[in-house]
């Protein structure tokens, strides 16, 4: 697994996938982020996503392991969309501690470059419900203006339109889950120490905020 693992969480329309890719390039990660709406792209997992409901933990642990063993163990990864549970952040916390197992079991051995210290990142962006609900419908509309002048000029790629963009009650009931399951989340601080992310500011001023973050958090390692 990799040495670094970047957990990457926040409300919906926080801004996830918008600092994706510069969180990806402020700590030098080449592997490709796990996206976990990506991994959970059957028709099955779409149809509760649309709907406003969560997948089991089960298959999202599954999906996750799978993904995180096919990294490049040499460099970091960033996880995007995980923990969301209370039962998803203690297998969070299980995972950490299976490698550090590892590290000791095979410390001083052939294989001890294969299990190296684990170092867990974790970055949870917040906005208040109204910017949520703001801004998936204003990332709805974009999108469905992009792909109408897509179809009119057969020039560009189609983008997808997620009910989840455009439906304001279903937009709320994602947001209320993700507060039903907000304190699971901080109480990852009690093994990982964070500090929560206001992401309403601009995407400079929060990207600025995020690598604060990392190095508060890695000088609590020195």
């Amino acid at each position: 697994l990799p040495k670094e693992i970047i957990w990457l969480m926040g409300a919906p329309g926080s801004g996830k996938g918008t600092h994706t890719n510069s969180i990806l390039k402020a700590r030098g990660i080449t592997n490709p982020a796990i996206c976990m709406s990506a991994l959970l792209s059957t028709p099955d997992c779409k149809d509760l996503i649309n709907k406003g409901q969560m997948i089991s933990d089960g298959k999202v642990l599954e999906n996750l392991l799978r993904a995180l063993l096919n990294c490049d163990p040499t460099v970091g990864c960033l996880v995007d969309g995980f923990p969301r549970t209370d039962i998803q952040a203690e297998c969070l916390k299980l995972l950490y501690d299976k490698m550090h197992e590892l590290r000791r079991e095979y410390w001083k051995t052939p294989l001890q470059d294969n299990f190296p210290r684990p170092t867990f990142r974790i970055c949870v962006l917040y906005v208040d419900e109204e910017v949520s609900v703001a801004r998936q419908i204003s990332r709805g509309n974009k999108i469905r203006e992009h792909n109408a002048q897509v179809r009119m000029t057969g020039q560009g790629v189609l983008l997808e339109e997620r009910v989840t963009d455009y439906d304001e009650m279903l937009i709320r009931a994602r947001y209320r889950i993700f507060k039903e399951h907000f304190g699971a989340l901080m109480k990852l601080g009690n093994l990982f120490p964070f500090h929560l992310i206001n992401a309403i500011g601009t995407i400079d001023e929060v990207m600025h905020v995020i690598i604060k973050e990392f190095e508060y958090q890695s000088s609590l390692e020195l």
